[in-house]
């Protein structure tokens, strides 16, 4: 890994405890990385994550290369400098746009065709230059152009896919030319374990630094991943660092971890923290209801996050209904707290071997009825 180590410190069954050693620090595993897609965390300064005692948060290539541009953030510093984060940073290559921009794109075997969703511009993503723009932001982590297709998906279509993102996987490790960062794999193929069995062992014949699981949570019920999580996570190489991407509820993270999964990224916490959905240890919170109008309590009662230290629920009610944007960031500060909180106690559960009696306890309590990515 050059610049990198990754070591697994203790195990639980399949569950695993370990350290990311980056260099702009250790990142503690299984760890969950805040989504700063444009260079920021919305509506959270660099401090207040560092507050959340965050390690390491996720920025977007496609949409850097976009605005400002690759060479403005090079210039300015690189990525660290420039959103002014001194923990770890990973980028996605910009294959979550090929899912999620379907109607302004058009994939070939090159790479990708957008028009930008700014100004229609058209513009061109390859593996190559998706590499070279993340060799030029600088980021810790990078990743591989792959290509994601929504769920249920044809066979056919599943199979090109694969076929696609195993062949950019290469071109990507050809490409790369940064010895201080670190480069992922991308293992595509839906549910079908097959698929994804065939992707993996072409990926790790080319070789990566760690495996992430892409194509998961984008449409199939939380029951069936799961399912596919138990018979698959473990199949990636214990000596990388497994990176579950886009996912997602605290109960996922839990059943994911309880697979044997490390890294995890999702903008479920801060999306829901701007609507004013918090989650709490005594299940989630919707603050515009009406029984907060006079609410004296914090949000969380178990939760020590600036929010909690210091305001109550009728204030934060009323900040939505005024529209002042700090109530936003207030929720999605608590929301990011209580996400890292939660990583620590799998931590400590699994440093103490006591995971599997601490996920029991935590499967039958309140904070499973997990809020959903879109729900309003």
């Amino acid at each position: 890994m050059g610049a990198f180590s990754f070591s697994v410190l203790r195990t639980c069954g399949a569950a695993r405890r370990g350290v990311l050693r980056t260099p702009h620090g250790a990142v503690d595993t299984p760890a969950f990385m805040p989504v700063g897609t444009r260079a920021a965390v919305k509506g959270l300064s660099p401090a207040q994550l560092a507050e959340t005692r965050t390690q390491i948060v996720l920025a977007n290539t496609y949409h850097l290369m976009l605005r400002p541009g690759a060479a403005a953030v090079e210039r300015l510093g690189g990525l660290h400098r420039f959103m002014g984060w001194g923990g770890a940073i990973l980028t996605d290559s910009g294959g979550f746009q090929v899912y999620s921009l379907d109607e302004l794109r058009r994939v070939d075997d090159d790479g990708v065709a957008f028009r930008s969703h700014l100004d229609g511009t058209p513009v061109r993503l390859t593996p190559e230059s998706a590499i070279q723009i993340q060799n030029q932001l600088g980021a810790d982590i990078v990743m591989v152009l792959d290509e994601c297709p929504a769920l249920p998906a044809e066979p056919g279509i599943m199979q090109d896919a694969v076929r696609r993102t195993v062949a950019w996987a290469r071109r990507c490790r050809a490409a790369h030319q940064r010895t201080d960062q670190a480069l992922y794999g991308i293992v595509q193929g839906g549910l079908d374990l097959e698929l994804r069995r065939a992707c993996l062992g072409q990926l790790v014949e080319i070789g990566f630094d760690g495996y992430a699981l892409g194509g998961l949570s984008v449409g199939e019920p939380p029951k069936e991943m799961y399912t596919f999580l138990e018979g698959f996570a473990g199949e990636l190489p214990a000596d990388r660092p497994r990176y579950l991407m886009g996912v997602g509820t605290p109960a996922d993270l839990v059943q994911a971890v309880t697979a044997g999964v490390d890294q995890f990224d999702c903008v479920l916490p801060t999306r829901n923290g701007r609507k004013g959905y918090a989650f709490t240890s005594a299940g989630t919170v919707r603050l515009r209801n009406a029984c907060h109008k006079l609410a004296p309590e914090p949000l969380d009662g178990a939760c020590d996050c600036y929010t909690c230290r210091s305001f109550s629920r009728g204030y934060l009610r009323h900040l939505f209904l005024s529209g002042e944007v700090l109530g936003g960031t207030l929720v999605s500060l608590h929301n990011i707290h209580f996400y890292q909180a939660l990583m620590r106690q799998m931590r400590a559960a699994l440093e103490g071997g006591t995971f599997d009696a601490w996920r029991r306890v935590f499967e039958g309590g309140p904070a499973t009825r997990d809020l959903k990515e879109g729900e309003p």
